[in-house]
C-alpha cells in the first residue's frame, strides 16, 4: 500500500530499506473514508499528518454562501501538508473525491522520521517545494490561461502525477472528479466546463467518460495547454544517489 509513497519520494532520492521500513511503521494508523467526506475541516485542530494511500482527495476553501474553491488535488502518495500540525486550527479543509484510505501519522512520528532519516527528510523537502510550485502554476492557470488551456493543463498535470506513482494504464487513468468539481478548481461554471470538455473531445485530444480519462494525443494536449511539466520535478533526480552516504554510485 505504501508503494505510491515510495515511488513519489524516490523521484528525489533513493531510499534505503531502513527508510522504507520506517515509513511503513509510521503509516500503521489507517482510516478508510467514503467519497466526498471531509478528512479534516476548516477550524479543526490538526493532530496528525494525513498521507493518502488510496483514492483521491482535494484541498478547498468554502465561502459562507456555499461557493467553493478547490486549491489542490491529492493522489496516492501525497501528504496533505507535512507541517500542518504546527497550526492551532485548520484554515482550509481536505476532503475525499472518492473512497480513500488515509494513514494518519502523529506529529511526534513525523519529527522522529525527520531526525533519524535524512533521505526521507530531503525527499519531504522536495515534495513541499513541488507543492508550492504546483500552487504557483495553478495561480497562473486561473489568472492567465483560457478555459480551454486551463482544462487541458489541469488534465495534463493530473495524468503526469498519476503516471509518476504507477497509476496510469498507457495513456488512460481513473479520474473521479465531477464537472462541478472541475468548475470549482478552474473558476468556471459547470456549463462552461461541459462546453470546454466537448471542445477537447472535438479536437481529438481526450475522452472523459464517467471516471475514466483517456488522452488521445498527449503531445498535442500539452501544446494546447502550454504545459511544461518541469514544475513537477518528475525526472527521477535521485535514482543515482546512494541511500547510505548520499554519494553517486
Amino acid at each position: 500500500m505504501l508503494n505510491p509513497v515510495i515511488r513519489k519520494l524516490e523521484n528525489f532520492t533513493k531510499l534505503s530499506d531502513d527508510d522504507k521500513l520506517a515509513l511503513d511503521q509510521a503509516a500503521r494508523q489507517v482510516r478508510v473514508y467514503g467519497s466526498r467526506e471531509d478528512i479534516i475541516s476548516e477550524g479543526d485542530r490538526p493532530e496528525a499528518v494525513n498521507l493518502l494511500l488510496e483514492g483521491y482527495a482535494c484541498r478547498y476553501k468554502q465561502l459562507e454562501d456555499g461557493r467553493r474553491q478547490i486549491m489542490a488535488y491529492f493522489v496516492p502518495g501525497d501528504m496533505c501538508d507535512i507541517n500542518v500540525f504546527i497550526l492551532r486550527q485548520m484554515d482550509h479543509s481536505i476532503a475525499t473525491l472518492s473512497p480513500a484510505t488515509v494513514a494518519q501519522i502523529p506529529h511526534d512520528t513525523i519529527l522522529d522520521l525527520i531526525a533519524q532519516h535524512p533521505r526521507i527528510t530531503q525527499a519531504l523537502w522536495w515534495s513541499t517545494l513541488v507543492d508550492e510550485a504546483t500552487l504557483r502554476e495553478w495561480v497562473v492557470n486561473v489568472g492567465q490561461r483560457s478555459a480551454y488551456e486551463r482544462m487541458a493543463h489541469l488534465l495534463c498535470e493530473l495524468f503526469f502525477r498519476l503516471r509518476a506513482v504507477g497509476l496510469t494504464n498507457g495513456n488512460s487513468c481513473i479520474l473521479p472528479v465531477t464537472q462541478s468539481e472541475l468548475g470549482d478548481t478552474l473558476g468556471l461554471s459547470t456549463v462552461h466546463v461541459n462546453r470546454t470538455l466537448q471542445d477537447l473531445r472535438r479536437d481529438r485530444l481526450l475522452e472523459l467518460k464517467g471516471k475514466h480519462l483517456s488522452i488521445l494525443d498527449l503531445n498535442a494536449l500539452q501544446e494546447a495547454a502550454l504545459f511544461n511539466p518541469n514544475y513537477l520535478h518528475l525526472e527521477h533526480e535521485g535514482e543515482a544517489l546512494n541511500a547510505n552516504n548520499g554519494m553517486r554510485a
